[in-house]
């Protein structure tokens, strides 16, 4: 998949470089599917096979002489994950169903679950392991909005790809009111959703990398059972009264999304490094100790030493589950002093010991 960017561009001009694409790429054993236009942006992504780059980007020099900025290679599965499977195409041109342009962008919801039990039985502690109810409550909510589920390799967070803004944000709202329901007839669960929306390709030849780490930056910024959108998701969302109506669903600014970026970016590179604290972390964001307090309670809702505590905890859980490693080497690598005062953190955290929950997630 290749990206454009040009100052002025038309729908029909595109359609006209792509029927000159077509008249060329036989010759050299590729095909330009399909293509997608922000004319607002400037931006074009074409859809091709060919045997290798080189190849693809001759096609379009000999043809047009419109080079691509970026030229990507996409993995099928994946790419039908992304962008769907069920396109509609006017002379290469992608389109929505209801006939409208099909500007590229696809918007990537990431909810995270976890159990909160106080263990009185084997029973309770598999509620910690996966809150299995909630995760299909969260992937029936992604299917009902029409929304395609795909894997995350980092954690075992549940991710949707949406090709509507406002269809992701309503999903969000939905998620959040099913999972409210079980309320009292569950045991406790805190969950987070976070929202990002991008095109296709970046300058930097990647395919929604960057909209995927986002969503999940998102996901791990936001307060305990609330929503939390990128600045581009609230720009492109088309009802207004979703957001003006759900108090729960926050927004931040391209500023605070850089912010936290970086903020993340450290924190977790240092995670097991003792000796950083704020002020190390303060001096490589080039902030003052206030303004990081600030910051990262008006977006967090925690302080900068709880925040940090919860990105601890949370890789303790991961590490725990992924099992790698033992109660000692875990606390050392999420930057524990001591395996006890470790457990005492955990404990409180998640209403069991890490050596339990170790021992009862064993398959």
């Amino acid at each position: 998949m290749d990206f454009h960017k040009f100052e002025n561009i038309s729908i029909e001009a595109v359609k006209i470089a792509h029927m000159a694409d077509m008249g060329v790429q036989e010759q050299f054993g590729v095909r330009y599917h399909q293509f997608w236009v922000n004319e607002a942006e400037g931006s074009v992504f074409c859809l091709v096979e060919g045997p290798n780059k080189e190849t693809c980007e001759k096609v379009h020099r000999m043809a047009h002489g419109n080079v691509a900025c970026a030229l990507t290679e996409v993995e099928t599965g994946l790419y039908e994950k992304m962008m769907g499977k069920d396109i509609k195409v006017d002379q290469g041109h992608v389109l929505h169903t209801d006939g409208s342009a099909d500007l590229g962008y696809r918007n990537i919801l990431i909810a995270s679950v976890y159990g909160i039990t106080t263990v009185r039985s084997s029973k309770d502690l598999a509620l910690l392991l996966t809150p299995q109810w909630a995760r299909k409550v969260i992937a029936l909510q992604i299917s009902a909005s029409l929304g395609r589920e795909i894997k995350w390799e980092t954690d075992d967070s549940l991710i949707g790809v949406f090709d509507d803004t406002t269809t992701a944000i309503q999903c969000a709202v939905n998620i959040r009111h099913a999972l409210l329901e079980y309320k009292n007839k569950e045991p406790q669960i805190i969950f987070k959703i976070g929202v990002s929306a991008a095109q296709p390709v970046t300058k930097d030849g990647n395919f929604f990398t960057e909209a995927i780490r986002l969503a999940h930056r998102l996901n791990v910024s936001a307060r305990d059972n609330q929503v939390l959108i990128s600045s581009l998701v609230k720009k492109l969302c088309k009802t207004e009264r979703l957001l003006r109506e759900n108090s729960f669903v926050s927004s931040l600014t391209s500023a605070e999304e850089e912010f936290i970026s970086n903020l993340l970016s450290i924190s977790e590179a240092k995670l097991a490094d003792l000796e950083f604290g704020l002020n190390d972390l303060c001096s490589k964001i080039c902030i003052s100790r206030p303004q990081l307090y600030r910051k990262i309670k008006s977006i967090t809702g925690r302080s900068p030493n709880d925040f940090i505590h919860d990105l601890r905890m949370s890789k303790a859980l991961a590490l725990l589950k992924q099992k790698r490693g033992n109660i000692t080497e875990i606390a050392f690598e999420t930057g524990f002093n001591s395996p006890s005062y470790f457990t005492k953190c955990f404990s409180e955290k998640f209403g069991c010991t890490p050596s339990l929950f170790a021992k009862s997630n064993v398959a």
